[in-house]
């Protein structure tokens, strides 16, 4: 695995529900296809030149050391600490990265430091040993593995995820999914329900639209679709006594009047700033 320096590593981010971010790695192997936002721009900027190169994970050998001299120096303006909004911190079949990512975890909880954390790939269960104020997700937006194999290739199987979530979970652990970005019926038709059954267990749901893709747009009402599992979703938090978000321009055609709240207590914070997706 081919390993780079980098000068910093903590950086404030302007990411919904996001505080303070590490992305200790370049590039990921699941090799999305949705588009992934993250290897859009890191091409626009000249960090990966194709497609190819996006998927071959560089780690950032120097990560351990940056963090260490950046904790005193960011600590009292940090609220929490997200792995990651460019890159996996648990890659599936990589597990240097893991090891890396549940070092610079334990670190941060060292200085008081909450981390969240967010994967398609598999939640090591010694993270269940570190600080109580974390939180850990997994991706969900789908139950079909025909759907994985095409839009999320290389990314660990959806029964692998939702049980190294669950394990988290019976070990008291605060879990979040996030069901995001979401297609649409002309690009895969599922049960919405489903999905929400499988992850019942967990505390926290976050639901979003997918993006850049055309295939959305071309889906008769696909505004009215997201309005509609939008309100599933906030009604299934309400009647089980768990936190939601739904992200920013999933709901539309609403007036702020009847509009409904859309966040409820996620990671201490209830705020919407521009998105961009991981």
């Amino acid at each position: 695995m081919e390993h780079i320096k980098r000068k910093s590593l903590l950086y404030k981010t302007a990411v919904e529900y996001g505080d303070y971010t590490i992305n200790h790695v370049e590039g990921c192997s699941h090799g999305c296809m949705y588009p992934c936002y993250a290897m859009l721009m890191a091409k626009r900027f000249g960090r990966v030149k194709s497609y190819d190169d996006w998927i071959k994970p560089k780690i950032v050998s120097n990560a351990a050391e940056l963090l260490k001299k950046e904790i005193p120096r960011y600590r009292d303006k940090i609220k929490f600490v997200h792995l990651c909004f460019s890159t996996d911190p648990f890659m599936y079949g990589y597990q240097e990265i893991a090891e890396l990512s549940v070092k610079l975890i334990r670190m941060l909880n060292g200085a008081g430091i909450k981390c969240t954390a967010l994967t398609k790939g598999i939640l090591p269960n010694e993270l269940a040993e570190l600080s109580t104020s974390n939180e850990f997700g997994i991706t969900l937006i789908s139950l079909n593995e025909d759907y994985r194999s095409q839009y999320e290739p290389f990314s660990a199987p959806y029964k692998e995820r939702i049980k190294s979530l669950y394990r988290l979970h019976k070990k008291g652990v605060t879990t979040w999914v996030s069901i995001e970005p979401y297609p649409t019926p002309n690009i895969v038709d599922q049960k919405f329900e489903k999905i929400l059954e499988a992850v019942a267990f967990a505390d926290k749901i976050i639901f979003g639209r997918l993006n850049y893709n055309a295939m959305v747009s071309q889906y008769q009402d696909h505004k009215g679709f997201y309005n509609k599992l939008s309100r599933q979703v906030i009604e299934f938090c309400k009647t089980n006594n768990k936190e939601y978000h739904i992200k920013e321009g999933t709901m539309t055609n609403d007036s702020k009047a009847n509009k409904p709240d859309v966040t409820a207590s996620l990671f201490g914070r209830q705020e919407h700033v521009a998105m961009i997706c991981r």
